[in-house]
């Protein structure tokens, strides 16, 4: 007994999505608290600026890159 190919091609879809946005949390929940680029001082550093804007820009780029892969 076997699955079917869209049911098969479906939950492939939904692991993949998962882990994408797992593997994003995890590399900026260690950027921004481990390495400590998530907390400023007094003032924000240059090395704070350039965190935040990977960080947007990386989930602008998620979740373009999600769109288009669940337009089925």
């Amino acid at each position: 007994m076997s699955m079917e190919d869209e049911t098969r091609d479906f939950l492939v879809l939904i692991m993949n999505t998962i882990s994408k946005v797992l593997l994003w949390m995890m590399i900026n929940v260690f950027v921004g608290i481990y390495v400590g680029l998530g907390f400023f001082e007094n003032s924000p550093s240059w090395k704070n600026l350039l965190y935040y804007i990977g960080f947007l820009s990386s989930l602008v780029f998620l979740i373009v890159h999600l769109k288009k892969k669940w337009k089925l």
